[in-house]
């Protein structure tokens, strides 16, 4: 009798084999990976005295900019571009901290938006060290106890940090900003209890104005609570019964939190720009920004003048702030960032006209422009 001819027979050794040999292609490819990774931070090493030889500073924004533009560029996937950045955002970390163990202040706890902007500009080989506030960051920086400080400048829906703005005006030529983090914010509520047993929220207090018609609509029976920080908040919902943060998705792993609610800003665009401030900004990328704040005499048609040298040479302004001055009342501190370089021709001309027409200017930094990025 002939032997019946089992077509599933056997199928399963045969998927096992096959997974076999697909996994042993990934241990033979790992393998291949780390030779590279390790030849590669070597050289970074060499590349690193090289520097120390010749004083320059190890961290180069430019550079590092210049590095993810051609892997992104280069890149034709299955991994997305989001997750070949991370993985050479840490290989550059790693290899910049076998150069140099670099210090970076930011306003704290762990899992602040700052927290969370340092590591995506810095990767986690760098040393963090946290800080109560934003005077405190430039402290740092300017006492040379951290290499370079990560302070919001900005967000798209509550407009300037006035914090950091005033501490520009107080340390004038002492810290440059090197280098800008885009950083779209997504808040979350995070709790312990169900959203129905929630009596206070907190959180930083620009954190609960981009969220105000969210929690009014959906938490009508709590208060709202501002705290120092995001990741402050945080830490109160670990010990206070009925109580939730608007925070991070970071901050809920990080301490243990439900995310009882998901986006909860009003603005689904909501977007918090930091500056990396530092002694030295950056060299040219050709896709930059320069930063500069200038005071002008207090008469008719002052700042018109200064933004007619923007105009005539062609150069586009994408941020500018009015600043009290409170060293005069009455006077104002003009803060301004455009397009292009200080090294550029027609930078550099548009600078030595505003010289002759404001009563002082100084320039903040050169800097490569940011992508956004995601929380």
């Amino acid at each position: 009798m002939a032997k019946k001819n089992d077509s599933g027979s056997g199928s399963p050794d045969k998927a096992t084999a096959n997974l076999s040999a697909l996994r042993g292609q990934i241990d033979k490819l790992d393998l291949q990976i780390l030779e590279l990774v390790n030849k590669r931070a070597g050289i970074a090493a060499q590349i690193g005295k090289v520097k120390a030889d010749q004083g320059g500073e190890i961290f180069s924004a430019a550079r590092e900019e210049e590095v993810l533009h051609n892997v992104l560029d280069a890149n034709e996937g299955p991994l997305d571009a989001v997750t070949v950045k991370a993985i050479f955002r840490e290989l550059i970390s790693g290899s910049r901290a076998i150069q140099k163990q670099q210090k970076i202040a930011y306003l704290g706890p762990e899992y602040s938006y700052s927290h969370i902007a340092a590591l995506q500009r810095f990767g986690e080989a760098a040393l963090y060290n946290r800080t109560a506030n934003i005077p405190a960051v430039f402290e740092e920086v300017v006492r040379k106890h951290a290499d370079f400080g990560v302070v919001p400048l900005e967000n798209s829906t509550d407009g300037r940090i006035v914090d950091t703005l005033d501490m520009f005006i107080r340390f004038p030529g002492q810290v440059k900003i090197c280098s800008e983090i885009r950083l779209r914010v997504k808040h979350h509520l995070l709790a312990n209890c169900p959203q129905s047993e929630v009596r206070r929220v907190y959180s930083k207090e620009q954190a609960l104005s981009q969220c105000r018609n969210w929690l009014a609509k959906n938490l009508p029976q709590a208060t709202v609570h501002p705290v120092a920080s995001t990741a402050d908040a945080a830490t109160l919902v670990q010990t206070t019964p009925n109580v939730a943060a608007v925070a991070s998705r970071e901050a809920a792993v990080r301490y243990g939190l439900g995310v009882i609610a998901q986006n909860i800003a009003d603005s689904p665009f909501n977007e918090t720009r930091f500056a990396v401030i530092g002694a030295t900004d950056s060299t040219r990328t050709g896709s930059d920004k320069t930063a500069l704040m200038f005071q002008i005499s207090h008469t008719p048609g002052a700042l018109a003048d200064v933004l007619t040298v923007f105009k005539a040479n062609k150069i586009n302004l994408s941020w500018i702030e009015s600043f009290p001055y409170r060293e005069a009342k009455g006077e104002y501190v003009f803060f301004v960032d455009f397009e292009g370089h200080r090294d550029d021709p027609k930078v550099k001309k548009a600078l030595a006209a505003l010289e002759e027409l404001c009563d002082s200017v100084s320039i903040l930094g050169s800097f490569p422009m940011a992508q956004p990025s995601e929380d």
